[in-house]
């Protein structure tokens, strides 16, 4: 079984930058495709970012140009790095596989964008 730990989250003021880390129980970056979701207060779930096992990245139109999404195989670790934060980005974020992996959830990261 999968056990991923979110974390790095933060308040943070619009404008402002932070960077979240997906650390995995076992190394599972170089067999799935993986991406990092945000859930925003009273919308569903969404997909912001995904990276392939051959690196290939891809971003939500919302984020692209923001946020970029890493991930370092010998550490089992993806990371986002988030910048120029808007408050439209506040919500909590969960890393998990694409498509989606029902038991890899884990407690997710809660970002705050406000002043």
């Amino acid at each position: 079984q999968v056990q991923l730990v979110e974390s790095g989250g933060g308040l943070v003021q619009p404008g402002g930058s932070l960077t979240l880390s997906c650390a995995a129980s076992r190394g599972i970056f170089s067999i799935m495709t993986m991406g990092w979701y945000r859930q925003a207060p009273g919308k569903q779930r969404e997909l912001v970012a995904h990276i392939t096992i051959n690196g290939i990245t891809n971003y939500a139109d919302s984020v692209k140009g923001r946020f970029t999404i890493a991930r370092d195989k010998a550490k089992n670790t993806a990371y986002l790095q988030m910048s120029s934060l808007q408050v439209e980005d506040t919500g909590v974020y969960y890393c998990n596989s694409v498509p989606i992996r029902g038991d890899y959830w884990g407690q997710g990261t809660q970002v705050t964008v406000s002043s």
